[in-house]
């Protein structure tokens, strides 16, 4: 859990890569955007035919 481990930070640091442990922007975090969901629209019945 060091220099050596590149799942940790201070690993990524010693390798020079990044991911989910460091991140370019650390500071500012973007929001997500919401994702409106709209109601699902009922469907009438086919009307029966007259045989």
């Amino acid at each position: 859990m060091g220099k050596g481990d590149s799942r940790t930070r201070k690993g990524k640091i010693y390798k020079g890569s990044y991911g989910n442990s460091r991140s370019h922007s650390s500071s500012v975090i973007a929001p997500k955007v919401a994702v409106t969901v709209k109601a699902p629209v009922a469907k009438k019945a086919a009307a029966k035919k007259k045989a």
